[in-house]
């Protein structure tokens, strides 16, 4: 019992007590522009689901809502913003798994009430796959999308790479943006967890819903270990408190 809490006494100390409120508000601020964006598109054209145009604000939106979230939450939690990113970083040790899972929890809850704040305006719109498209073709794409992020975030991340500042977020914020052009007809491009789980909530559906938890856990993990263990191998300490990580 003395050793299970010494081990759980680090995750409620004032600086991880500080870490998941950060947590909670940048993913709530993300959620909020990356669903209300979605939302504004469909309400402003009619045909928006094949509309180009549509998409491009989407994409746009995400990626400077997510460069945003990240940036502000980077060095209170480290900005993960993301159950996914969380995930990667905890298969690499470098956050414990007591403390993932209230990051995990954090990020649901801002997930939830961004879309119950949104839910005021309208109807909230849910990931969804086409009917032509399986589950596992799905699984696939959200989780090579979910890899390319989490690998943009270990490498922003990496106090050897030299001092990013913002443009470290930036970049995360850009290939988030790239990924949703290159899926949204498809899966919407979500690549995240706690994003597909609020709008599920409280939209009311919870259809395919495995698909943004099983591809981006494993495209997040994958990032990890391939980045820690195979491209730069050598442990830094402190790249956990890194940008983004």
């Amino acid at each position: 019992m003395a050793s299970l809490t010494s081990r759980l006494e680090h995750t409620v100390k004032p600086d991880a007590l500080r870490a998941y409120l950060a947590e909670l508000i940048s993913t709530f601020l993300y959620v909020f522009a990356a669903v209300g964006s979605a939302m504004a598109s469909r309400k402003m054209m009619p045909d928006a689901a094949t509309d180009p145009s549509a998409l491009v604000a989407v994409a746009v939106a995400s990626a400077f809502a997510f460069s945003v979230a990240v940036y502000a939450a980077a060095n209170i939690s480290g900005g993960h913003v993301n159950p996914a990113v969380t995930f990667g970083m905890a298969v690499g040790r470098h956050i414990s798994v007591p403390m993932a899972i209230f990051y995990w929890i954090s990020q649901l809850v801002g997930s939830v009430l961004a879309c119950l704040l949104l839910k005021v305006a309208t109807h909230v719109p849910v990931h969804g796959i086409p009917q032509e498209m399986t589950g596992f073709g799905a699984s696939i794409l959200e989780g090579v999308m979910t890899f390319t992020m989490v690998y943009t975030v270990y490498t922003a991340g990496d106090p050897r790479h030299g001092p990013l500042g913002a443009i470290g977020p930036l970049a995360i914020g850009f290939i988030v943006g790239a990924n949703v052009l290159a899926s949204g007809p498809f899966t919407g491009g979500s690549m995240n967890p706690a994003y597909s789980f609020g709008s599920a909530l409280v939209g009311g559906s919870f259809k395919n819903h495995a698909v943004y938890w099983v591809g981006p856990l494993i495209g997040a993990a994958l990032a990890g270990i391939l980045y820690d263990y195979v491209v730069f191998p050598v442990q830094v300490p402190g790249i956990a408190d890194g940008l983004g990580v």
